[in-house]
């Protein structure tokens, strides 16, 4: 076991590469692990390898297609709309998603050696998903230690931060204009900035905004 080697659940979005960053700053040792379920836009798979190998890092593709043939959802079936009905959960909720992914990171991760496993998951924006608590998270960690006998760390740098703060963090890192223009977040997938339109793409912009406007000649940077 490497305890300076990582493992990032990837998905080549704003959250994830904005962690992928944060890990090559902390850890000696990183790989990149991404979930095949069966989502909309393959795209989402093409951008993640793309950016892994950018950036060197070894990047791990797992099929987890059975999880759309479990949890019908927005994200698996162009025939369900997304929608965000008051009180109930977003139609892009599926069900047991974070969960299945750690727990493969984390078999994955101790093949590999390493026993830090980091994820883009927000307790702050995070549309009501259940399996983005922090309390979630910390109680998955304690399980796959037990069930394991490994000392898994579940690390979430951006649970306490909102959209702006992101950006901020993509920017103190070096890789503000990155994850601005390479990363797909985009419900409808359409690379940076996305349709405008969806949740995720709304999400993204307003903290985008926000931070621009409280950072005077940022945007001319770019």
């Amino acid at each position: 076991m490497n305890k300076n080697k990582a493992v990032v659940v990837f998905s080549g979005g704003q959250d994830s590469t904005t962690c992928l960053f944060w890990a090559l700053k902390r850890y000696d040792e990183v790989e990149t692990v991404t979930f095949n379920y069966g989502q909309r836009h393959k795209l989402e798979l093409e951008v993640a390898a793309g950016i892994a190998e950018e950036l060197g890092v070894k990047h791990h593709v797992l099929d987890m297609s059975l999880l759309g043939q479990l949890a019908p959802n927005a994200l698996t079936r162009s025939d369900i709309a997304i929608e965000h009905e008051e009180g109930a959960l977003p139609t892009t909720f599926v069900d047991g998603r974070n969960m299945i992914f750690l727990t493969f990171a984390a078999i994955l991760a101790k093949q590999v050696g390493a026993n830090h496993i980091i994820t883009g998951v927000c307790e702050t924006d995070f549309s009501g998903y259940p399996d983005c608590r922090d309390i979630f998270v910390k109680s998955l960690n304690v399980t796959l230690n037990l069930a394991m006998d490994y000392p898994f760390v579940v690390e979430t740098p951006l649970m306490w931060l909102d959209k702006k703060a992101t950006w901020a963090l993509a920017d103190e890192l070096g890789a503000f204009d990155f994850v601005r223009k390479r990363t797909l977040t985009c419900y409808n997938g359409i690379m940076a900035d996305g349709c405008g339109e969806c949740p995720a793409c709304k999400l993204r912009k307003r903290g985008l905004d926000e931070y621009l406007s409280s950072s005077p000649g940022r945007e001319a940077r770019i």
